[in-house]
């Protein structure tokens, strides 16, 4: 289906301050100010999340304010021995507390909680730097450190602006940025988790809007290298109208190549079988071997959230925008389904 780009700044609601210029762009070019939103603050939803992986463990960072119900969430992946720990602190009625910068490119955030540290800085030149200090992360672990993330040279990011289906006066402004390389390392517990650059990667989740009164959202996003190039993608669909943009894309050294629908055909009796992953447009076929599942529930106040969330490999071909097929095999990543209601 056609798809709207947009090359130029415009502003993601009008003067009565409901949403439109719906579509898609390489760059963050929607201008997004909470205070000039249509809807009370306990409906709007703001979240900045990381998700960083070496061959050996993912680290999912994030801090989400959903108005009714405050997320501070931190998890630990071994992606060889198949264990997990999470740490996960709720807040009832943020309602913008957590001072999320209304853009995705500059600005950063702080939160102390007690002898909690976690900061997400935005530097010159697109480079970020994760700090986290928990000394009581789990099983009376600490978990310490500093990550720093580097751009590619010139990148794209796939942005979408879109309204949800039955809530035409809703909508979710979305930045994904699945492409990073990353160095440093985190102490956790006794073990020290070393992340260095051409062998990790990094993806960056940014999300504002106003959100419906439940939502279902599917999505995948992995990084790796392909015959010496960097192959990265964010596919995904849920409950928002996609007619003016989807949310799928591949990367080739930073650069988008765009795609329409996308399907997640998973078995319902097993998530943890192969899912395969096709395109409307043909475009892609891609298999996910998934080789563990974390699941995540939290509730507070009205407000719910259950994340399903798997790590595996990537496997399959696509069709680039020059019309060349680049094949892959075995790029790490992720795949969730997340539901929230209220």
């Amino acid at each position: 289906m056609p798809q709207n780009e947009i090359s130029i700044p415009v502003p993601i609601v009008n003067e009565a301050g409901y949403p439109g210029n719906f579509g898609w762009s390489r760059f963050p070019c929607f201008t997004y100010d909470p205070g000039l939103l249509w809807a009370p603050r306990h409906r709007i939803s703001e979240s900045d999340r990381y998700l960083v992986f070496s061959p050996t463990h993912l680290l999912s960072v994030e801090i989400r304010d959903d108005g009714y119900q405050g997320y501070v969430g931190m998890s630990v992946v071994s992606l060889k021995d198949k264990k997990r720990s999470t740490h996960i602190h709720l807040q009832p009625l943020p309602l913008g507390g957590y001072y999320l910068p209304t853009d995705s490119v500059r600005g950063s955030i702080k939160l102390i909680r007690g002898k909690n540290r976690l900061d997400f800085a935005a530097m010159d030149g697109g480079v970020r730097i994760i700090r986290v200090d928990f000394p009581r992360f789990g099983h009376h672990r600490s978990l310490r450190g500093e990550l720093v993330l580097f751009e590619p040279e010139e990148p794209e990011s796939l942005v979408t602006n879109m309204p949800w289906r039955r809530e035409k006066n809703s909508f979710r402004y979305s930045r994904r940025s699945p492409w990073y390389t990353v160095e440093g390392v985190v102490q956790f517990g006794s073990s020290e988790l070393v992340f260095t650059r051409g062998n990790a990667w990094g993806i960056f989740d940014w999300n504002r809007g106003v959100r419906p009164r439940s939502d279902v959202r599917f999505w995948a996003a992995a990084c790796g290298i392909e015959r010496g190039r960097q192959l990265s993608f964010s596919v995904g669909y849920g409950s928002t109208d996609s007619a003016e943009g989807t949310e799928n894309a591949f990367f080739v050294d930073g650069k988008l190549h765009k795609l329409d629908q996308v399907t997640f055909h998973i078995n319902p009796a097993n998530w943890l079988l192969p899912w395969r992953f096709t395109s409307n447009d043909g475009r892609l076929e891609m298999t996910f071997n998934p080789s563990q599942e974390r699941v995540e529930r939290t509730g507070l106040v009205f407000f719910s959230m259950t994340r399903r969330q798997f790590c595996g490999s990537f496997s399959g071909k696509v069709i680039l925008d020059d019309g060349s097929e680049l094949g892959f095999h075995e790029i790490t990543g992720f795949a969730e389904r997340v539901k929230t209601s209220f």
